[in-house]
């Protein structure tokens, strides 16, 4: 197989964990894993916002040839890191023809996502079970819920306009703390504390502070650096958003 189209495959891959939110060691790994299966030789460096690869045969090392790949979107899918983790291992094992393996890769590049519902119950879920988590009732984890519901839902539809992330979670955090705070006003028995935190929980990026921990621990420093302060940015469009509505609440009500 050529050269650049084990690279094709590789970046493609690499891609694919990329979007899917993989911490940037798993991406340098999994191209690594790919073009070696191949016997091809790489260099890969990522960062969160982009991929660049290099390879050549071991037979021919003046003759190398170098993709690079911009990355704009990201979001999380661990099912496709775990497909993609498993292909590249499975290469290992036994390689696969070029075009059998890019139709593979881009059959989980085009993969439908999670349908709306799915994605809408899960945010409900998981307000519900922090605002009972920060000792909430039943009550305010449902209201919490609704909310939660609300919130996801405008956020699928600034992003189908492409709209700011951290003002969109800044408009959405405002809008669950004067939800919240309103329920409160007219439900004296409501915990606003609690369904405060547990509505806007689908916003708090702790996967990415999570990622951006592990590959500094990794040694990959820039894109750590990159993912903690994009975390800190969304933390703090989210903390702005909440806080206004308690200043607001605190003057109006």
């Amino acid at each position: 197989m050529e050269v650049k189209q084990v690279l094709n495959m590789a970046l493609l891959s690499g891609e694919i964990l990329l979007t899917s939110g993989s911490e940037i060691y798993r991406v340098e790994d999994t191209i690594d894993r790919i073009c070696g299966a191949y016997g091809i030789e790489s260099e890969a460096f990522v960062t969160p916002t982009g991929i660049i690869i290099s390879g050549w045969a071991k037979s021919n090392p003046n003759d190398s040839v170098s993709l690079v790949k911009r990355i704009r979107n990201r979001t999380i899918n661990l099912h496709n890191i775990e497909i993609i983790n498993t292909f590249s291992r499975e290469l290992q094992q036994g390689t696969l023809p070029y075009d059998q393996a890019m139709a593979k890769l881009n059959a989980v590049k085009t993969a439908p996502y999670f349908s709306f519902f799915k994605r809408l119950s899960a945010a409900a879920l998981t307000a519900f079970a922090y605002t009972i988590l920060f000792r909430g009732t039943y009550i305010d984890g449902l209201c919490a819920a609704i909310i939660s519901t609300l919130i996801y839902s405008s956020l699928e539809k600034m992003k189908g306009i492409n709209f700011s992330q951290y003002f969109g979670n800044f408009l959405c955090s405002l809008a669950a703390g004067l939800i919240s705070i309103c329920a409160g006003k007219l439900v004296p028995l409501l915990h606003v504390d609690a369904i405060i935190i547990g509505s806007i929980m689908i916003l708090v990026p702790g996967l990415a502070i999570t990622n951006g921990i592990r590959d500094a621990l990794h040694g990959d420093i820039v894109s750590s650096q990159a993912r903690v302060v994009e975390a800190l940015i969304v933390v703090t469009s989210i903390g702005v958003g909440v806080g206004i509505s308690l200043l607001l609440m605190k003057y109006w009500m």
